[in-house]
């Protein structure tokens, strides 16, 4: 068995494909609810008309594994915010303020959390308005929703074949312990988070994407998929093309630790991570921008007619998933 149908063995069983293969059960529950959004369910973030101007309301939540709050509590309550700020500019929006829903065993546990969460309103300058708390609950859990504001739209819903598939990813960070959480946010400077999360919809507003997903906890790949799935089309990806963090072993690389590492990045979620689908006119132009701010960038695929999503690496080449086959979030209109 080759590396790649090793990666692609491994992706289908993982835990982050798992869980989001768990939203087609809860998307098929909601379709007839979605008459007042501007783009179906299953984008970073529902659409609403902004009654302020010509543009769009942008409204996302996110909820944390209980096992993540517990173990590691003040990045949690700074992720779930982060997580949603990528939401809002993943669909080229600016946030615009937060609200929380924590349930803890006592103050202190839920102290941490809250310090986590105040940190990241603080860094990347967004006010936290209001919640709700429980603080004698058998668990710790959290949800976090944000509103934004956008002029125009990147969605998931807008990719086209021949587009250009981009991964743009900030690779100035870490790994956070031994979770597959890579953390490029919590150490940089907060001018720079504000700015780099700034550059989506500035692509938007500037007419050179309208196509694209955030990376999330499904890697890459997965994100890949809920992207083509909702724009009903296929992609091919060159593995050996996505940027990769320091210290990992180019793909050249053989043996079972350096396949390990590229497996735990494919896996990864990255705290400023977006797969986008861009005309091959703009695509050099999308890159240089994300060059600009320091931002690995670049070309690893692109979008297809069909329903595979199929990676190469060096001479081997499979099919990671054919949505015609097996839907992945049960987002799209592909039969």
């Amino acid at each position: 068995m080759t590396e790649l149908h090793r990666l692609i063995e491994a992706l289908r069983t993982s835990r982050g494909f798992a869980h989001k293969r768990d939203i087609a059960a809860v998307l098929g529950r909601l379709q007839s609810t979605t008459g007042h959004t501007a783009v179906p369910n299953g984008d970073d973030c529902a659409v609403l008309p902004d009654a302020a101007g010509d543009g769009h309301l942008l409204f996302a939540i996110e909820g944390l594994m209980a096992d993540f709050v517990e173990a590691m509590p003040w990045f949690a309550g700074y992720s779930a915010v982060m997580v949603n700020l990528s939401d809002i500019a993943a669909m080229g929006g600016r946030p615009l303020a937060v609200v929380d829903a924590l349930w803890s065993a006592n103050e202190a546990d839920a102290a941490e959390v809250l310090a986590g969460m105040r940190a990241a309103c603080e860094r990347y300058g967004v006010p936290l308005v209001g919640g709700h708390t429980n603080l004698h609950s058998a668990s710790a859990q959290l949800a976090v929703a944000v509103l934004g504001r956008a002029q125009r739209l990147i969605s998931s819903f807008a990719a086209q074949p021949g587009d250009r598939l981009l991964m743009a990813v900030d690779l100035r960070g870490e790994w956070q312990g031994a979770h597959p959480f890579w953390n490029a946010s919590t150490s940089a400077p907060a001018a720079r988070l504000r700015a780099d999360l700034a550059l989506l919809p500035a692509l938007a507003e500037a007419g050179l994407c309208d196509a694209g997903k955030d990376i999330s906890m499904a890697g890459v790949l997965g994100t890949t998929l809920m992207l083509l799935e909702s724009s009903g089309v296929g992609a091919r990806i060159a593995l050996d093309r996505l940027p990769l963090p320091p210290g990992t072993p180019a793909w050249r690389v053989e043996g079972d630790a350096a396949e390990a590492a590229r497996l735990r990045w494919l896996g990864a979620f990255p705290s400023f991570g977006f797969v986008l689908s861009v005309r091959p006119a703009h695509a050099v132009e999308v890159m240089a921008r994300f060059a600009a701010h320091g931002i690995a960038c670049a070309d690893v695929g692109e979008v297809t007619a069909g329903t595979q999503l199929q990676l190469s690496l060096g001479d081997a080449e499979a099919t990671l998933w054919d949505l015609a086959e097996s839907p992945f979030i049960g987002s799209g209109s592909v039969a």
